[in-house]
Parts: structure tokens; sequence; C-alpha cells
């Protein structure tokens, strides 16, 4: 199996099932498309990534995933700057947003397309809570700007949906695309 994402993160989640995938990160663009919706844009990405990993791969199992935060419409990214976070912090502080997840698995030419969406709200941060937040470095790689999985959980003040899906990779309809591939979660299986 090839895990298409640089997303240590989304290593973690598949290592925690006892997958060893060899990791094949993919470069593409990720601008939204004019009109494309936040979940639209997920899905888009983590199908081009599936693709673009079956160039290098085109015989493996190829799993490749997106996330993008999103109120409404406009969809979060990734902050390039402290400017940026504050100002993601400022419109999702106090309000419930979505969190975008969707998950490709390429198999014999065939790809399997899911998104599982999930609801978060962050409390309002005070100033010093932003700059505080993004000197730990934490937030620098994150879509809007904050981890569920890490000091970031301690502004969420909310959360409908799947844990892992908000961290990047939903383990439920991972696990269940996975197995209609034949590979099951090796932690299930009964072997070490």
């Amino acid at each position: 199996m090839i895990l298409a994402s640089a997303s240590p993160r989304r290593l973690a989640l598949l290592q925690q099932l006892g997958y060893a995938p060899e990791v094949l990160a993919t470069a593409v663009d990720e601008t939204p498309r004019p009109g494309e919706t936040p979940d639209a844009l997920a899905q888009r990405l983590a199908h081009s990534k599936a693709l673009a990993a079956a160039v290098a791969k085109p015989e493996a199992i190829i799993l490749a995933a997106d996330t993008v935060v999103a109120l409404g419409d406009r969809a979060f990214g990734k902050p390039c700057n402290f400017d940026e976070a504050m100002q993601m912090y400022t419109v999702l502080g106090g309000l419930w947003h979505q969190v975008h997840t969707a998950i490709a698995v390429l198999h014999q030419g065939q790809v399997d397309l899911r998104l599982c969406s999930s609801a978060v709200r962050l409390r309002p941060l005070s100033s010093a809570e932003m700059r505080a937040y993004w000197d730990t470095g934490e937030p620098v790689d994150k879509a809007g700007a904050y981890a569920i999985q890490g000091i970031g959980a301690v502004f969420v003040s909310g959360l409908q949906g799947s844990y892992s899906g908000v961290m990047g990779l939903p383990l439920f309809e991972t696990a269940e695309m996975l197995a209609a591939c034949n590979l099951s979660p090796p932690c299930l299986s009964g072997h070490p």
C-alpha cells in the first residue's frame, strides 16, 4: 500500500491500525477553482493525489486524502504567516465550522472516493493566546491553523463527527475502503 501524503498524522493513524504503508508524497496544485465548494475541493485534491501517485506506482493500492477547513463556502487552508492564522482564529472563534476530509483509494484502476465531514467549534482566542499558540509552531502546516490532536485541543469546545477525520484521516471510512481491497486493518487480524 502507498500513502500518497507527506502528513505525519495520516501515517501515524494508519500505523495505529497496524498498516505499514510506503509514503509517496505527491505535489498537486491545491488552488481552489472558481466557485468550487470546500467539500468539492477536498475530494478533487484527494483524487488528484491518488492519480499522481499512480504514475510512479501503477500496480499499488494507493491511499490519498485531503482536509479542508471551512466556514460555509469559505475554505481555510494552511496559514502562510501569523497574520493569516490570526485572521482564521478571529473568524472561526466561537462558531461551528466544518472540517471536510476526502479519502481516495485507487485499486486496479478504479478510484473509491469518500467524504467525511465533521463540525468543530473553537472558543474565541485572545490575541495573547493566538500569538502563544502560533509560536509553538504547531499551527504552521495545519488547515485552519490548529491541530485538534495537539495543543490546539484546548481551544476546541465542541466536536460533532470524526475525531480522526478532523486530524486528517477518518479511520472508520478508511478501514472500510481498504477492507474492500482485501486490506483489513492488521490490528484486527489476530496477527502481530
